[in-house]
């Protein structure tokens, strides 16, 4: 009993020094907040069904993230055939709300569900979850080469997406000018307003 105790411990404090970091990992790669911190629970839960086992691993952090991402590969695998299903109109899909957080995150988000799955995760990886280059390669199971390719064009393709959003809000909104009356002295101008 003593041992068991001793594992929820461990447990509990590595939902303590990890769980804003899974959160907001997962949070990059679903797009989603609420099924990031759902994911996230769903692996802590992993972990308290079998407290004993989660004692022996060596990078609690690493594992939680592991299975924490292997369930939303199985929910992104569920979401496709749910799309099909919409698709083909046998059902409706709901109404989604966006919850309101600052925009650049959101603009992030929006730009990295952009991306491929792969790179998505690659990218999510190290930038946000903080992990080298090697690490992501063995929690992805690819050559470090791989990683480095996907983390290249990850970047290209984020850099134009977010520069393209960055634009479009930058750009002015211009409003005609009012038409002055013509003259018959004077060719007629037209003025930008600000």
């Amino acid at each position: 009993m003593g041992d068991e105790l001793e594992a929820r411990e461990a447990v509990r404090d590595a939902y303590q020094a990890h769980y804003r970091r899974l959160v907001a990992a997962l949070y990059a790669l679903t797009g989603d907040h609420a099924e990031a911190q759902d994911l996230v629970q769903e692996a802590y839960a992993r972990a308290l069904a079998r407290p004993r086992q989660f004692l022996d691993v060596a990078d609690p952090e690493a594992w939680l993230r592991t299975v924490a991402m292997n369930l939303a590969r199985t929910r992104w695998r569920r979401r496709r055939l749910f799309d099909t299903l919409v698709r083909s109109g046998r059902v409706a899909r709901p109404v989604e709300s966006v919850p309101g957080i600052d925009p650049n995150r959101v603009a992030l988000v929006a730009a990295l569900q952009q991306l491929s799955q792969a790179t998505r995760e690659t990218i999510v990886l190290h930038h946000l979850a903080d992990m080298s280059v090697h690490e992501v390669a063995d929690a992805l199971g690819v050559p470090v080469g791989t990683v480095k390719a996907r983390l290249s064009r990850g970047r290209a393709m984020l850099a134009q997406l977010l520069s393209d959003v960055e634009s479009d809000q930058s750009a002015p909104r211009r409003r005609p000018a009012p038409s002055p009356a013509p003259s018959p002295i004077q060719p007629q101008e037209v003025r930008d307003a600000p």
